[in-house]
């Protein structure tokens, strides 16, 4: 009997900031491994999401959203985010449901440089009528390079098994990288920082959240029966401290209540969450502090 090929590869998630990266990847992996928030720059780091099926296994690399740098952290994300298009077999290029703008058209004219096939991915179609549909689809079509021109619906999963289909089509034969069990290549204390982060940019609505970083500082204790977990949220002054904290600790305890239960669902245990808020100024453009935290490439020499 003939043994069915295997194909494996890297696939880069790529377009501006907010357009649903993070979304179609904790869709195709089934389970939050990058954050969401309808705040643009949610994600910072480049973060990986393994989907692994009887035919094909795709590593998911979610970048940063691309736009003009305004402090160090910006650049980096935005090195980040055009650095991991040059070790992938594939890009997905997302962008929403309406006609070309001057963002798409600034990344649709980096991408020309890649020498992998580049996929045109249009996001969030429930969004629209049907019939608005194809004039934005011409809208692309008119920049040529793209391999594929594939709706979906990050959300809804409208149009998700026409794209791994196509992906399929373009990997190579490959052999399979990781467990089938694995979803991420990131170790759990990343996650479990982003999760807290996550509920800050989903509670604060202020310019606060952007001007937060979580770092944990342990994760390996158990204490009656309860995993131990501490983390440091990093704020650039002392005005966002107290907003954190909040009146009387009551924002700083919802944040703590919130990010418990997304961490208990992903570690499967109980947890006991303590969290700590400290000003570090200016930490956005301190390289030193940047590292620290886990942004040690060498994008931001």
């Amino acid at each position: 009997m003939e043994e069915k090929e295997f194909k494996s590869g890297f696939v880069a998630l790529v377009g501006r900031p907010n357009v649903g990266k993070s979304t179609l990847m904790n869709y195709l992996v089934g389970q939050k491994v990058a954050i969401t928030s309808n705040k643009p720059q949610t994600t910072r780091n480049r973060i990986s999401g393994i989907y692994t099926s009887d035919k094909m296994q795709v590593v998911f690399v979610d970048t940063p959203g691309i736009f003009k740098p305004h402090s160090k952290l910006d650049d980096y994300m935005d090195k980040a985010s055009l650095s991991s298009l040059n070790d992938v077999d594939l890009v997905l290029f997302m962008v929403e449901s309406e006609e070309i703008g001057k963002g798409d058209q600034y990344i649709a004219n980096l991408l020309k440089e890649v020498k992998v096939p580049v996929f045109l991915v249009i996001n969030k179609v429930d969004q629209i009528h049907p019939n608005k549909l194809l004039p934005i689809m011409d809208s692309y079509h008119k920049l040529e390079g793209f391999k594929e021109i594939l709706p979906i619906s990050a959300t809804q999963g409208i149009g998700i098994e026409d794209l791994l289909n196509t992906i399929n089509k373009y990997l190579p034969e490959g052999p399979q990288y990781y467990g089938a069990d694995q979803i991420t290549d990131r170790p759990e204390y990343f996650v479990v920082a982003e999760l807290i982060r996550e509920q800050i940019l989903r509670l604060i609505f202020q310019e606060v959240p952007h001007a937060t970083a979580v770092a944990v500082d342990q994760m390996n204790k158990h204490q009656n029966g309860k995993l131990l977990i501490e983390a440091t949220i990093y704020v650039e002054k002392d005005g966002q401290k107290g907003i954190i904290i909040g009146k009387g600790g009551k924002m700083l305890k919802q944040i703590g209540i919130n990010s418990r239960k997304e961490i208990e669902h992903l570690l499967g245990e109980k947890v006991n969450l303590r969290l700590w808020v400290k000003v570090q100024h200016n930490w956005r453009s301190d390289p030193s502090f940047l590292k620290q935290i886990g942004y040690d490439k060498k994008e931001l020499s």
